[in-house]
């Protein structure tokens, strides 16, 4: 792997980190706040692309696996990967890979489709096996926890929107590939 390939995602890793340091906004009804750190994901794969993303993303699950508190709120450890919010951690190196994608293959420089592929994966899919996991885990009925998920849409959307804006933007600049 070419040394300006390791920067990128060690940048992009740090990213995410950086976003984590945002306090989460509890909610009370559903056990997971709302978070910032999700956009970072939807940048991984908009801006690195399927397998760098993936790898960035990887990268920091891994850093929180052996128990850096780098997830939002300060958590970190094997427990983040088995608690309520362990179906959204699941979904996030493949909302990455599946955001790279789908820019790289059906974005020929259209907003609305760009748009429509992050909101899709970075927002619909993560909530949805969120959801699964709220299901699996805190033993939530999976129409509850779909419902609950809700509330986090209008949020994700306007992160979905910042990051491709962002993507476009540097796309713009050449750095990164259309």
């Amino acid at each position: 792997m070419k040394t300006k390939n390791v920067a990128l995602i060690a940048m992009m890793t740090a990213i995410i980190i950086v976003l984590g340091f945002v306090p989460p906004i509890p909610l009370g009804f559903i056990p997971v706040p709302l978070v910032l750190q999700n956009m970072g994901i939807m940048l991984a794969g908009a801006i690195l692309g399927s397998k760098r993303g993936f790898l960035s993303v990887i990268i920091f699950l891994l850093l929180v696996a052996v128990g850096l508190p780098l997830m939002t709120g300060g958590r970190g450890g094997v427990a983040v990967f088995v608690g309520a919010t362990a179906g959204y951690i699941y979904a996030y190196p493949f909302a990455a890979v599946l955001i790279g994608y789908g820019l790289k293959k059906f974005s020929h420089s259209n907003f609305w489709l760009e748009l429509l592929i992050v909101w899709v994966v970075g927002v619909i899919f993560i909530d949805v096996l969120g959801a699964v996991g709220l299901t699996a885990i805190a033993h939530m009925p999976f129409m509850k926890a779909l419902i609950s998920n809700l509330v986090f849409i209008p949020g994700d959307t306007i992160k979905a929107l910042v990051v491709v804006l962002i993507y476009r933007r540097l796309k713009k600049m050449n750095i990164v590939e259309a």
